[in-house]
């Protein structure tokens, strides 16, 4: 007799515990599924995945010190096998290419979770795409729009290293303190932020903060 197969671990990354409560009742009710590890930040998740036995990271986009996008390419990197879902408030195409190039098999909206976030996982697990339902139509007319006019796909606005700065700058960290947090000079902090002003056509922290919200990268 052929023995269960063990169910999928899952390490839950989102800063509000309300959702991880939720989204934790929806996959542990689940036998081939449960989460093994949670955390509430970007930086956790990474952290917590070097230590503990994970299958499948399920990230929110908008969380403190790190996003979710920018934690999904550090596990891509670290963890090449480990299955990776982003789970988002924000229903946006840019967000989903993005997700797509951080190394993310799929992307789940929360208004969708209940629904559409356990097959998801599954799909992760089959390493196949999981483009949830609502997505398709809007996708592909956009695709085929772009493809009409001969646009590509957008490309990306900033490095890693300047969202990186841009998301700590915008939740009014200093530069002494973003050069601590990730390991460089104040006078880098300080290049990268100015490069960040000419390249979006800003003028000072607030303009950047804004355009961090509307990016995604903070909530408002």
């Amino acid at each position: 007799m052929t023995a269960p197969l063990a169910p999928t671990r899952i390490l839950l990354a989102d800063d509000h515990a309300l959702v991880r409560r939720g989204v934790r009742l929806i996959l542990d009710h689940e036998p081939d599924l449960t989460v093994v590890a949670e955390a509430d930040d970007g930086a956790q998740a990474v952290a917590q995945a070097r230590t503990a036995r994970i299958d499948l990271a399920i990230l929110d986009i908008s969380m403190p010190r790190m996003t979710g996008l920018q934690a999904a390419r550090e596990l891509s990197r670290l963890k090449p096998d480990l299955r990776i879902l982003i789970l988002t408030m924000y229903d946006n195409e840019q967000y989903f290419f993005e997700a797509l190039k951080a190394g993310a098999s799929g992307y789940v909206p929360k208004s969708v979770a209940d629904r559409d976030l356990v097959e998801a996982c599954r799909a992760a697990m089959r390493d196949e795409p999981f483009v949830y339902p609502g997505a398709i139509t809007t996708l592909t007319r956009s695709y085929l729009d772009r493809a009409r006019q001969g646009e590509p796909l957008p490309a990306r606005a900033v490095t890693e290293r300047e969202e990186e700065v841009l998301k700590l700058v915008a939740e009014g960290h200093t530069s002494r303190q973003i050069a601590n947090l990730l390991v460089i000079s104040v006078k880098t902090v300080e290049r990268h932020r100015a490069n960040l002003l000419h390249k979006l056509g800003l003028r000072d922290r607030l303009e950047l903060t804004r355009y961090a919200i509307r990016a995604g990268l903070i909530e408002p």
